[in-house]
């Protein structure tokens, strides 16, 4: 009898980390016909646009179970957000994965279950996964250059005593083995040098290292010298399985819709597109210096702008769109652009960089944006906000040369108290001139890795390749856990 495995996919409730998830796991299922997956829906807060996603899949193999919400949740700061979500959901997550493993071995055509793939924030789920004696896999949303970083961090912590909160406002350069050049203390994400989160960072990292492997989002052509340095320092096994997107969560977005109609009208690479992501406002003094900016650029543009949440709508409030822009923007700005200038809300990003008429991207960085833009070949304008950010900027800037930079160390996330800097017109000008630039090599480098994306992903292509290693491996695990 043809012995069938199962994974249980465990995802983050957040629509970045879920949808790259979920496009792995049809991956996986593409390539073994005895494989099939359960993904256990953790919810928090209502998300239509999550509910929506999925709603619209339609895979076979794969099925959802929604675990019921914690009997009371509090709307928590940021930096206690996972702590909370471990604490509520731990017993649900345990009490589903244990009816899973009990219908398994007690069903005797039923699929045996070959272990757990984990969100990279879910980790200490891996000692569920070990007493119910089933390995445990990590998905990482974010770059292997990232994570070489996370474990540079827990060295320097658990191994050499280095105080990392001491690190904060100081620029102390580190060579750190997943970067080629030295990195200053200014790019580290805040959530590693505030004390009240930081233990969270330590233990989540920790939990990386306990993983039977770990599969991260991106190919092998962009961040070879990363996923090498990961492969030297440490047994544990790293997959880059990516570029994962969802190329198609974006299908409400009709060819006839306003937007598109209005790149329609415009020349090929003649648009500059500013989105900062789902978290992504600016307060009205910076959003003048931006569209002082995009004016005395003369460069056409598409600026999806969003109104920062007010303060009483809570620490994980995300950004809305104007009622009406006009409100925030310089006098007259509206007028003066008319033609060459659109106005938007909410962005259907990946519509709007794989339109022809994109040529450039003021972005906030976010790993996800990154990869849809190599995917597009658009170059990046890096202005970081939040989270692992600024390092992504700096690999992209510094590293790759696949964008250029507006403001590489600018930090915005809700966890530094003090006054809120403003980029300068002329600074946010120079970077969309540089990014806009046509025969640059940095375009050129960029259409270069573009086509080594779609590549990876095809037939014997790199990341193709270590997806098969892996379901192999998984259906291998099937003759240590049920021999």
């Amino acid at each position: 009898m043809v012995m069938k495995a199962e994974l249980v996919f465990i995802p983050m409730p957040l629509m970045g980390h879920f949808v790259s998830m979920v496009q792995l796991a049809k991956l996986l299922l593409d390539l073994h016909p005895n494989l099939s997956i359960t993904v256990l829906m953790i919810k928090l807060n209502p998300d239509a646009k999550l509910a929506a996603y999925v709603h619209s899949l339609t895979a076979t193999r794969m099925k959802f179970i929604d675990l019921p919400p914690p009997e009371t949740h509090e709307d928590e700061s940021p930096s206690n957000f996972v702590t909370t979500l471990l604490q509520t959901h731990g017993p649900l997550v345990k009490q589903a994965a244990t009816n899973i493993v009990q219908y398994s071995t007690s069903v005797l055509a039923s699929p045996r279950l070959a272990g757990f793939v984990l969100d990279m924030f879910l980790t200490p789920f891996i000692d569920l996964g070990n007493e119910l004696s089933v390995p445990s896999y990590v998905f990482y949303t974010s770059g292997a250059a990232f994570l070489g970083f996370q474990f540079y961090i827990l060295d320097l912590h658990d191994e050499q005593n280095v105080n990392i909160l001491e690190l904060e406002d100081s620029d102390t350069e580190f060579t750190i083995p997943s970067y080629l050049n030295p990195v200053s203390s200014k790019l580290f994400p805040s959530v590693m040098l505030k004390p009240e989160s930081l233990p969270m960072v330590i233990t989540l990292t920790r939990g990386l290292r306990k993983a039977k492997g770990i599969m991260i989002n991106t190919f092998w052509e962009l961040e070879s010298h990363a996923i090498s340095s990961l492969s030297d320092a440490s047994a544990l096994p790293v997959y880059p399985v990516g570029p994962l997107l969802n190329l198609e969560s974006e299908s409400e977005v009709h060819q006839s819709s306003d937007i598109m109609k209005w790149l329609d009208e415009q020349p090929p690479s003649s648009v500059v597109f500013l989105c900062f992501g789902s978290w992504g406002s600016f307060n009205g003094d910076q959003v003048k210096e931006i569209a002082f900016a995009l004016e005395q650029s003369g460069h056409r543009f598409l600026w999806s702008l969003r109104q920062p949440p007010h303060p009483s709508k809570g620490p994980r409030a995300s950004p809305t769109d104007y009622d009406d822009a006009s409100e925030v923007l310089p006098e007259g700005f509206l007028d003066r652009t008319r033609g060459i200038g659109k106005i938007i809300g909410w962005a259907p990003q990946v519509a709007i960089l794989g339109h022809p008429a994109t040529g450039g991207f003021v972005s906030h960085c976010g790993w996800n944006s990154t990869l849809e833009s190599i995917w597009f070949g658009v170059p990046i304008a890096a202005w970081p906000v939040y989270a692992e950010q600024q390092l992504n900027a700096f690999e992209l800037v510094m590293e790759l040369g696949l964008a250029v930079e507006i403001k590489m160390d600018y930090k915005r996330d809700g966890m530094d108290s003090g006054e809120i800097e403003i980029v300068s017109a002329k600074t946010i000008e120079k970077g969309i001139r540089s990014v806009m630039e046509e025969g640059s090599d940095v375009r050129k480098r960029v259409k270069e890795m573009s086509e080594k994306s779609r590549k990876a992903l095809m037939n014997a292509g790199s990341s193709h390749s270590t997806l098969r290693g892996l379901v192999d491996d998984v259906m291998n695990n099937m003759f240590d856990i049920h021999p």
